[in-house]
């Protein structure tokens, strides 16, 4: 089966500056803000986020990474920092694609079992897939696709890309 670059790594850089963006525009009254990753490609893009909303703003940002077994999203769901480090404070969840919105459905529940100023959540490509009632409010790219069709995003070091296949 034959692959199209739907983004290439100009163009996640780009995404992913404007997402920091919106995301300084949205928490402009927050002292802090916690940018909580989804496990592997999902924590890398956090990673990035965090990175650029700490170049362009004041926001100090505590970086997080969240894990769910993506086939067994009920199973206990951890995070690299305490609860205590995120409660009362603005949250992002972020992942790389929004599929069938399980795993952001079942990160969002983690999050609101405990107190939190302001919550939101972000993801590079949303493919319409929707199985969950899950809203996206910063995307990169919202993408028309059949169901039988797969998103891949790729992070290297120095490339990035997003490719359907």
């Amino acid at each position: 089966m034959s692959q199209n670059t739907i983004l290439s790594h100009q163009e996640i850089e780009h995404k992913i500056k404007r997402i920091a963006y919106q995301i300084y525009e949205t928490f402009v009254e927050e002292e802090t803000i916690v940018i909580a990753g989804i496990a592997s490609n999902g924590s890398v893009l956090a990673q990035r986020i965090a990175s650029t909303l700490e170049s362009i703003s004041p926001v100090k940002v505590i970086f997080c990474e969240v894990y769910i077994d993506k086939q067994n999203p009920l199973d206990t769901i951890t995070t690299s920092i305490s609860t205590q480090e995120y409660q009362g404070k603005g949250v992002v969840l972020v992942d790389d694609v929004l599929n069938s919105g399980s795993t952001l459905m079942y990160g969002v529940k983690h999050f609101l079992e405990v107190p939190l100023k302001k919550f939101k959540t972000a993801v590079l490509v949303d493919r319409n897939h929707k199985q969950f009632p899950i809203k996206v409010d910063f995307k990169g790219i919202s993408l028309s696709t059949s169901s039988q069709e797969h998103v891949s995003v790729v992070f290297e070091e120095n490339e990035s890309y997003a490719v359907l296949s």
